[in-house]
């Protein structure tokens, strides 16, 4: 029975290939090898190796970290990374990359003096390495040899206004912004919250709790990939109801200029502190939580990991994360109410005097509002102003 063997077509393979193929499957025949199954074997190993490449591994890594719920900016700049590391490099089989293949590639981006993509780098290809391995594909992680092996970058702290007298100028600027009702209204709220300028800008109206005065900010959005709760101040639910009155129908609490449905970008808060007047080397939006963290630790007034908490910087063990969680929230409430009347004094608002805060308990069981711990308490603060007394929700 006569079998034939498909070389290509014209002009994609040349009438010398086709010869130089030809003779190729002779000398397979000559050696009992079947030139079919040979071809269709060859397609299965380059298959096998494009599986098994760098790139394909780390892509997959990154569609299980979607299923998990990872926020979308953190899978963003993981594609950025494979992007990065892609190319020849990309297409080379995980299991065969040396250090020094590695080393090779992100020594192009230290040469550019970019040393914080390089060290980012190298951290995000120890992570595809060692899923190469938890799935079989690889057996070591050659990233991790690489430790020490770059450059470090200094340590860039957020210009951040740390005295009291500049903070209150700040704030009469924020005051007094002419703009955007979005951009306005996520400005003023910001110093009250101190909360990462992505968790401001993608705050959601269903994460608002206006009758527990509580803003939920779900996992996904989290950097520590924690649900975490941020206690309300007066004049935090009331900047929240003036917005609420303009974008309350839409999704997002600070819709962007161009369209509701997205939220402010990424650089609009510090483009509008550049048109106050404030430099990126004076002030950042992501400096109110270093002016926060500063103003509340030198007051004396708070428990420094009750500043910790509301700063949601991360505490080590799962345990005593939701201890911590439960423990400082009556604090957190407290000091959030403190914080944002301490704003209005440094603001210079003559027609604000400084309330007097009276806290009344009693006891119930309600869960606590990050969902992981139920204790016994409750709390209803009552204002004391021109001498009436009244609660948040009679205002």
């Amino acid at each position: 029975m006569e079998r034939k063997l498909a070389l290509g077509s014209y002009p994609e393979i040349t009438l010398a290939e086709a010869r130089s193929a030809r003779d190729a499957a002779r000398r397979q025949l000559a050696h009992d090898v079947d030139p079919n199954a040979a071809k269709r074997q060859a397609r299965i190993e380059a298959s096998i190796r494009a599986s098994n490449s760098f790139a394909s591994v780390a892509e997959e890594l990154i569609e299980k970290k979607t299923r998990e719920g990872l926020a979308e900016p953190t899978l963003k700049k993981m594609r950025w990374f494979v992007k990065l590391l892609g190319g020849e490099f990309g297409k080379r089989p995980i299991a065969e990359i040396t250090p020094q293949e590695l080393l090779h590639e992100l020594r192009k981006h230290e040469r550019r003096g970019r040393l914080d993509t390089a060290n980012l780098l190298r951290a995000f290809a120890s992570r595809g390495f060692r899923y190469g391995v938890a799935t079989a594909r690889a057996e070591r992680d050659p990233a991790q040899l690489l430790i020490g092996a770059l450059t470090t970058a200094r340590v860039k702290h957020f210009p951040a206004i740390t005295d009291p007298v500049a903070f209150g100028a700040l704030l009469r600027a924020i005051e007094g912004y002419q703009g955007d009702p979005s951009v306005m209204y996520a400005l003023k709220l910001t110093p009250h919250v101190f909360q990462r300028p992505g968790e401001i800008r993608h705050m959601e109206w269903k994460e608002v709790d206006f009758e527990k005065a509580v803003w939920i900010i779900p996992e996904g959005k989290m950097k520590m990939r924690q649900p975490h709760s941020v206690p309300l101040s007066r004049q935090s639910l009331a900047i929240l109801a003036d917005m609420r009155s303009l974008s309350g129908s839409g999704r997002y609490v600070f819709p962007s200029v161009r369209t509701r449905e997205r939220p402010l970008s990424e650089n609009t808060i510090n483009a509008s502190l550049r048109r106050m007047g404030f430099p990126k080397d004076q002030m950042t939006a992501h400096g109110f939580r270093t002016s926060a963290s500063s103003l509340l630790n030198e007051s004396g007034k708070w428990n420094p990991d009750a500043i910790e908490r509301a700063l949601a910087h991360m505490v080590a063990g799962s345990v005593r994360r939701i201890y911590n969680q439960s423990a400082y929230w009556r604090e957190r409430v407290a000091m959030a109410q403190w914080w944002s009347d301490y704003l209005d004094e440094l603001r210079g608002a003559g027609n604000v005097p400084r309330q007097r805060e009276k806290i009344e308990r009693w006891t119930t069981t309600t869960p606590a509002p990050f969902g992981e711990l139920s204790y016994s308490y409750s709390m209803r603060t009552k204002m004391k102003h021109e001498g009436n007394w009244t609660t948040l929700s009679e205002r």
